[in-house]
């Protein structure tokens, strides 16, 4: 099977790789599909800096030139790198030409819906990779049901939708490592974590208007730049109250949230929040957005706000802070919802859905 991976090399990867990589690693423990990825020409520099965790084979052109010939020219078939292939998987929603049954993922389609949000060349790209999507998926996977009934609005075939959650890592975190993540980035003992890309949808500017009103609560912020917004301009209301840490290794993260006194992901949207079951695994508490993916994925156990509205994201942020018992029902809740919801079960419903995208290409064929 053909992975389309060259979202692994973006300036700003953001979720879309930590969600791939993830099915990936759940698929290669429940087996099945032998797996070889597909990107554009880099340097070796940039091979070494990021890697999937499987084999990649390169076109000999760059990324903007190949993405123009497989949406816009039909041109490039994987085969040409690969040889023959029984499935594609399109695991960003970069579609190459449907030479065999393909399966689109499709993350959420807030471009649609706020153009504004994103940067200029989002803008341009993302509408024509949902319109290519639409004509050569043989099957569109979402991570939520709230993603997957918006591709049936925007003109999906609801009998080609499938929802196959993401997971997350169960990885144990030593209560002396939270000492050491604080020492080393020269944390406080209790603060407030936020992790993500820096752009309009994380809603940074309400998260730090809301922190700002809890006297003495500081905010640690992980993630990379992205677009439209810059983030030091946001978190200078927080002035000495802000650590700004960028991106950090996967150990000092899981640290972090376990480290965390609450952690805070009311976005205006998403299509799942890795972060929310990221941070429940750690038996961190969470307050995010009602009526949002993070509401589903949550599953009850997180204290859900308006994310339009600092001062119900800071109500939410008290209610942690001042009750013990909510904070201790929620650890336990959130560590629950984790347990339900891994890499490997997400492999093996991607395995399932590929399966079916097979069957259905050679009822087609």
């Amino acid at each position: 099977m053909a992975v389309t991976v060259e979202q692994f090399w973006h300036a700003v990867p953001g979720g879309t790789v930590r969600a791939t990589r993830g099915v990936l690693s759940g698929l290669q423990a429940v087996g099945g599909f032998d797996l070889v990825g597909v990107s554009a020409r880099h340097s070796q520099v940039d091979i070494d800096r990021e890697r999937p965790p499987i084999n990649v084979r390169s076109f000999s052109i760059p990324r903007p030139a190949l993405y123009e010939a497989w949406h816009r020219l039909g041109f490039f078939p994987v085969e040409r790198l690969v040889g023959t292939v029984d499935l594609i998987w399109a695991a960003a929603m970069v579609v190459p030409p449907n030479t065999a049954p393909t399966v689109v993922t499709v993350n959420d389609l807030d471009f649609l819906h706020h153009p504004e949000r994103l940067s200029q060349r989002g803008r341009s790209f993302f509408p024509r990779a949902w319109q290519v999507t639409k004509e050569r998926g043989t099957l569109l996977v979402a991570p939520t049901r709230l993603v997957a009934d918006d591709l049936v609005s925007q003109g999906a075939d609801p009998e080609r939708v499938r929802v196959v959650p993401l997971g997350v890592d169960l990885i144990d975190v030593d209560p002396s490592e939270h000492d050491d993540v604080r020492r080393r980035h020269g944390l406080p003992e209790s603060f407030a974590l936020f992790v993500g890309t820096i752009e309009p949808r994380k809603n940074l500017r309400r998260i730090v208007d809301a922190v700002a009103a809890i006297a003495d609560l500081p905010l640690v912020v992980v993630g990379p730049d992205g677009w439209v917004v810059d983030g030091q301009d946001l978190l200078g209301p927080l002035g000495d109250r802000a650590f700004r840490l960028g991106r950090v290794s996967e150990r000092d993260l899981h640290a972090l949230y376990a480290a965390a006194e609450v952690f805070l992901l009311p976005s205006l949207a998403e299509g799942f929040g890795l972060p929310v079951l990221e941070a429940m695994a750690q038996g961190t508490p969470v307050v995010t957005s009602a009526g949002t993916a993070t509401e589903e994925v949550a599953g009850g156990a997180a204290v859900l706000v308006d994310p339009f509205a600092a001062s119900s994201i800071e109500a939410g942020i008290r209610s942690i802070l001042e009750s013990s018992a909510l904070a201790a029902d929620l650890r336990d809740a959130g560590r629950e919802r984790a347990r339900t919801q891994t890499w490997q079960q997400s492999g093996r419903g991607y395995r399932d859905v590929f399966h079916e995208a097979l069957e259905l290409g050679a009822t087609h064929g």
